[in-house]
């Protein structure tokens, strides 16, 4: 489910969940066990395998499971999406492909974006499959996306390739596949060399304000759980999926 691997206090955390890597419950506990761990690492470095960093929130299971299993999946995501971006260590995304929804998001956590080239695009189609973000996502995609694009990324779904996503802003490089492991390793390297407590503190500072929102948000949520929840909302994603099956074929 995820490879862990430890080197010189970098610690590479290789998303394997199935073919796209998608966010159910397992994955969710799964991450945040090791977020919790990580605070004794120099530094984390999260990528995926083969062609998918990540699609996102598994939409089979949400369907499958009705209202019992979004009860434990939805804080199980606000308070993983809240921990990474607040981890007190550096992290560097490096991102080998799609990175679809609560993929992007986990990708915009991050201090330092990597992309690799190539056919993989990264966006936040959240609206698209008929879901509204909870606050931690949000903030986290208000946190990074320049305030004069921040709507039309959200209320269209875009999804773009990496020097479309780079021009926007969503990234901070993009390099050769061939090379992503290695310039995130650099990257990590680099970040971890930094003061541990004046990184921390600086860190902090900067991710004061969307932190204080997403604590903040709590009536917010209640209503975003209410609605991945309902009949209607569910109905949406079936249509969407269908939607997406029918190009595929």
């Amino acid at each position: 489910m995820i490879e862990r691997t430890l080197d010189d206090g970098v610690l590479t955390l290789r998303l394997a969940h199935g073919k796209a890597s998608a966010m159910d419950v397992e994955l969710l506990e799964a991450l945040s066990g090791e977020l919790a761990a990580a605070a004794d690492a120099r530094a984390v470095v999260l990528t995926g395998t083969g062609g998918i960093f990540s699609a996102g929130v598994d939409l089979f299971r949400i369907l499958d499971g009705g209202a019992a299993y979004v009860d434990r999946f939805v804080p199980l995501l606000s308070t993983f999406v809240r921990a990474l971006f607040a981890l007190p260590v550096p992290v560097v995304a490096a991102v080998n492909g799609h990175a679809i929804a609560g993929g992007g998001v986990m990708t915009l956590a991050a201090d330092y974006r990597l992309m690799a080239e190539g056919g993989g695009r990264i966006g936040v189609p959240e609206l698209l499959v008929g879901v509204p973000f909870p606050s931690a996502p949000l903030e986290v995609v208000r946190f990074v996306v320049p305030p004069h694009r921040i709507q039309a990324l959200v209320y269209t779904g875009l999804t773009l390739p990496p020097h479309d996503a780079l021009a926007m802003g969503l990234l901070d490089e993009v390099v050769p596949a061939d090379a992503l492991a290695a310039r995130a390793r650099e990257v990590a390297l680099q970040l971890a060399s930094l003061p541990p407590e004046a990184f921390r503190a600086t860190k902090r500072a900067l991710r004061a304000d969307a932190l204080a929102r997403m604590d903040a948000a709590a009536e917010y949520d209640r209503g975003v759980h209410a609605l991945w929840s309902a009949p209607e909302t569910h109905d949406r994603i079936r249509a969407y999926m269908e939607r997406i099956a029918r190009k595929q074929a």
